[in-house]
């Protein structure tokens, strides 16, 4: 990569520079923070094995522990080597079967994954939100659907197997007789691909196959965030996959964010396709997006999280809620260890 920054054509193609440039950047820093945590284990050794003050020797130790929490988390870093994992995420929320209870779950699953990202130091913004039913308990109001676009290192590596169902049981907060209710809501984690121009090719996107619809960008009641068309609706006619995007203020760059959107879900049909061909030809019957359930959490009548794949559970359903997702993504990321 350096060799190839150093080209004098290579600022030519300035989109390609700029992420040879980026990725040059981000290598350098991995392979800095290497060399400074081997440097750091090699001098606290040594120290160890001159000194011969116990109370050093503890802070020593100390400081040993620290840095085998960092060689951890390295470790772990190994698993997200996946072609996009390194970078950003467009996270999407539908309401299932549920009703007024499913749409305030996706509510409660946005607010999760929003305090999981302040937790990880990820950045968020909402890009669509199509407000449901309100008059809840507190005037909370529900979410028919959401997508959140998030940027920070790796964070598709982190949340991609968050795709699937996610079911919730619990006392609905909008019975009058107090009944259990069980919701239904799908998440759907996405690749934020920047290459937009290659990815357009590869996916053969002309404008013909497009329809762009402009409306006016709304909050929770229907009130107008804005009186003006800015908000965008980009539907790709051959699939009938629609997007739509109001989080900024001109047209423009909410048709440019849509665009984003649609040729990641694009791309994700163009991957399952190819998927289910190979399992096709194997003999094996692909299992059904929606009946996918991942995790369960219950609040009534007992509370517990588990994940259904991993089989990772917690009691402390409330912790899950404000985003202590870690146990949850660690164990579906890392491979599972051999019987002894």
């Amino acid at each position: 990569m350096e060799k190839e920054s150093q080209k004098p054509n290579f600022w030519e193609n300035k989109e390609k520079a700029t992420e040879i440039s980026q990725q040059l950047a981000e290598l350098k820093e991995e392979v800095d923070k290497f060399k400074k945590i081997k440097l750091e284990l090699k001098e606290l050794l040594e120290m160890l094995e001159l000194s011969e003050d116990r109370e050093f020797q503890k802070e020593i130790e100390a400081k040993l522990r620290v840095l085998e929490r960092k060689i951890k988390d390295k470790e772990f870093k190994v698993f997200l080597s996946g072609k996009y994992d390194r970078g950003n995420a467009i996270l999407s929320i539908y309401s299932g079967a549920g009703g007024t209870d499913a749409q305030d779950w996706v509510t409660l699953l946005l607010r999760m994954y929003q305090r999981y990202c302040q937790r990880k130091r990820f950045k968020t913004k909402i890009l669509d939100q199509s407000f449901g039913e309100g008059g809840g308990p507190e005037g909370r109001i529900g979410t028919k659907s959401v997508t959140l676009e998030i940027k920070g290192p790796y964070v598709f590596g982190f949340l991609k197997n968050e795709t699937g169902v996610h079911r919730l049981v619990r006392i609905s907060p909008f019975s009058a007789q107090s009944l259990r209710h069980t919701s239904f809501a799908l998440v759907e984690v996405l690749p934020d691909l920047s290459r937009k121009k290659e990815i357009e090719k590869e996916l053969k996107i002309e404008p013909k196959d497009l329809r762009i619809d402009t409306f006016r960008a709304s909050g929770p009641g229907g009130q107008y965030v804005n009186k003006r068309e800015s908000a965008v609706r980009v539907t790709h006619l051959s699939t009938n996959i629609s997007v739509s995007c109001q989080s900024e203020r001109l047209q423009g760059e909410n048709k440019e964010k849509a665009m984003k959107i649609l040729l990641a879900k694009l791309f994700a049909k163009k991957l399952k396709e190819e998927k289910d061909k190979i399992a096709e030809i194997r003999g094996e019957i692909p299992s059904a997006e929606w009946g996918n359930q991942i995790r369960s959490y219950v609040l009534h009548p007992y509370k517990l999280v588990k994940d259904l794949r991993t089989s990772v559970e917690t009691s402390d359903v409330g912790s899950v809620l404000d985003g202590n997702l870690e146990k949850f993504i660690e164990a579906e990321l890392r491979p599972l260890k051999p019987e002894t």
